[in-house]
């Protein structure tokens, strides 16, 4: 906004030929964009930490990410080129978590974002051990980093100012369960009573200012507008049209009133290339991102005991963990798990994690855990590389007859492993999350999977099957599960494991859906109508812990 100036008044002195002149300026508008319910806490700016991934068996190289969460004020951009600027020319994903603020600012950071080549995804990021904010944080510095955690979507949300932000990255990431919204611009003009000295010489009856200095200023009030002016419309559509977004986006923002916010849906976003792609957070932060060749460009080394910068450890380092695809001695393993997202709370969603190799007593051990549960139904998340025909199809049919929901997903435990001795279940159940991004499925692993009432194989899980022998019992399983013939014509010739694609699986109804793990196990589920069987309310303080479902 071109600011306005009205003269109050003037006087000159006659012989000293100096005039004083009181000044009602209006300073350049600061654009202050606010969801209605989630006004920024001006005591939370938007700060930005480096976060190393907490992910089981990623160590020694896990990926990291800059975790930017918080109200975008006028001093962020320089705190972002300051958190870029320590990181030398590793380029980390962002994962952005705000309800808005100076749009300014938020266009400055969409810049820098861009000109680094960086992506960025809408997201919050659970920390383990100590959080942004704590004094003397050590507990972490064995990892070679003083923050440690996992990134989440749900919950998250990116509104106001903050997708000028995210217009900024190379790869831009919302997903389906994340929140962008949009509104009309807020512009807060505050007027200043400012008093000159003005020093001027008559030269042949012409007055000519030789100094000008301010006297004194005075707040003289402010106020807001509502309505995106014409200059702010061009300035944004600039900036959007230099990103490559599409500029119905701003039309949607001039549509919303300011006291109002309006959601963006994925496919609108997609329309509108706010962002790249269908996928979330997930896609920057997986931890099989350090298993790929080559490494992904926000991998990072850290050899055993020896953390970042060659210091000595401050803190003991972590107990070995188990790697992510390793299988238990004894096979397939099942426990009852409780979603540990803390935006669940007292009513999450639980499920069965069956990880491992299957063998001739996985039906056996499915069936003596269901027994714990009665009447209830439980989706079965499971993660394993395959093993034993036979089992696989008795446990399978033990699923159908259950008509129980089946996922490919690993699950990450909280706090400690079902597999260590001193590792108890509360209230019966163990805490963790379901992850897809690193669940396998693989040969008799597949048959399992078949035996679904819903069947659910995520964008970034693995699935992929060999037909080894037994070729008719096959075909007459799969006849008996109601997948289509052209699953086993497609592979009763190959002599190698297949993986399958989603498109394939969804034709020949091996999955029923293309949701994700997610839509059986996500924290936000529970809070749905009519409200899904797997969720269940643990009161904090009075509930009676019951026995340990393991096998």
């Amino acid at each position: 906004m071109v600011p306005r100036h009205r003269f109050q008044g003037w006087a000159c002195r006659a012989l000293g030929l100096i005039c004083l002149v009181s000044l009602l300026a209006m300073g350049n508008a600061a654009f202050a964009g606010q969801t209605e319910n989630s006004e920024p806490d001006p005591d939370s700016p938007m700060r930005f930490v480096v976060v190393r991934s907490n992910a089981p068996g990623c160590e020694p190289t896990c990926p990291e990410w800059i975790s930017a969460e918080g109200a975008i004020s006028a001093k962020s951009p320089a705190q972002l080129k300051a958190a870029l600027k320590t990181l030398g020319r590793r380029k980390l994903p962002i994962v952005v978590n705000s309800p808005g603020g100076d749009v300014d600012a938020a266009i400055a950071m969409g810049r820098m974002i861009r000109k680094n080549k960086l992506d960025i995804a809408v997201g919050r990021t659970w920390f383990v051990g100590c959080e942004p904010g704590v004094k003397n944080c050590k507990e972490n510095d064995a990892k070679g980093s003083h923050y440690i955690g996992n990134p989440y979507v749900l919950g998250s949300y990116c509104a106001s100012a903050c997708p000028m932000m995210l217009a900024g990255g190379t790869r831009r990431l919302v997903g389906p369960l994340a929140y962008l919204g949009v509104h009309q611009i807020t512009t807060t003009v505050v007027q200043m009573n400012v008093q000159y000295e003005v020093r001027y010489r008559v030269v042949k009856g012409k007055k000519r200012v030789i100094s000008k200095k301010v006297v004194s200023r005075k707040n003289a009030g402010s106020y807001k507008t509502y309505e995106m002016s014409k200059k702010v419309e061009r300035k944004l559509a600039t900036y959007f049209k230099e990103m490559g977004v599409d500029l119905s986006v701003v039309e949607t923002m001039k549509s919303t009133p300011a006291s109002d916010i309006q959601q963006i849906d994925l496919s609108d976003m997609l329309t509108m290339k706010l962002v790249t792609s269908e996928d979330s957070v997930s896609l920057l932060t997986n931890a099989s991102l350090c298993t790929l060749e080559p490494l992904a460009s926000n991998c990072r080394e850290i050899p055993a005991n020896k953390p970042a910068g060659g210091q000595p450890a401050v803190a003991k380092a972590a107990p070995p963990v188990k790697p992510q695809n390793a299988q238990p001695d004894d096979g397939m393993r099942f426990v009852v798990v409780r979603g540990s997202n803390p935006l669940c709370n007292p009513d999450c969603p639980e499920w069965i994690a069956a990880q491992g190799a299957i063998t001739p007593q996985t039906p056996q051990k499915l069936s003596q855990l269901l027994a714990t549960l009665g009447n209830r139904r439980l989706p079965v998340v499971i993660s394993s590389r395959g093993g034993d025909l036979s089992g696989a199809l008795a446990a399978g049919r033990i699923i159908h007859e259950k008509k129980l929901d089946v996922a490919v997903a690993r699950t990450d435990f909280v706090g400690c492993d079902p597999a260590e001795w001193n590792c108890l279940a509360k209230d019966g159940a163990y805490a963790g999350l379901s992850v897809d991004g690193d669940g396998d499925c693989d040969s008799a692993c597949v048959l399992m999977l078949a035996g679904g009432a819903r069947r659910l194989v995520g964008p970034q899980a693995r699935l992929s099957l060999y037909l080894m022998g037994q070729k008719q019992t096959v075909k007459a399983y799969l006849d008996e599960m109601a997948i289509s013939p052209a699953l086993f014509a497609a592979l009763q010739d190959s002599s190698v494991e297949r993986r399958l694609e989603p498109d394939m699986m969804l034709k020949v109804g091996l999955t029923t859906g293309r949701q994700s793990v997610d839509a059986l196990t996500g924290s936000s589920i529970c809070k749905s109508a009519p409200k899904p069987e797997n969720c269940r309310v643990v009161a904090s303080s009075n509930a009676q812990a019951e026995a340990p479902a393991k096998l």
